[in-house]
């Protein structure tokens, strides 16, 4: 017989991290790199990265028990610009 298991993940303050990301994604500088020519008709990309501590909770729920574990972890979130001048959140890892 198969068991169901849920599992789910909440955020501390995600309006915090959410606006972090955004400043990251809309930097005022740019050093210029994405200009360079390229061979084969490659991108020049320019890249913005990001750590950051994140912490929340992690639910496991089955029909005989309840766990929240909360957690506090450091992700990277990184961003990549290219020709069309928008930097554009590209991928996130945690690090632990």
């Amino acid at each position: 017989m198969k068991k169901s298991l849920q599992i789910s993940a909440n955020l501390d303050q995600p309006e915090l991290l959410e606006n972090l990301v955004e400043k990251l994604a809309c930097r005022r500088y740019d050093i210029g790199f994405r200009n360079e020519i390229m061979p084969d008709g490659r991108e020049a990309l320019e890249v913005a990265s990001s750590e950051t501590y994140v912490s929340g909770g992690v639910m496991l729920d089955d029909i005989n028990y309840h766990i929240h574990m909360p957690f506090i972890t450091s992700f990277l979130f990184t961003c990549i610009k290219g020709n069309d001048e928008v930097y554009k959140l590209a991928w996130s890892t945690s690090l632990s």
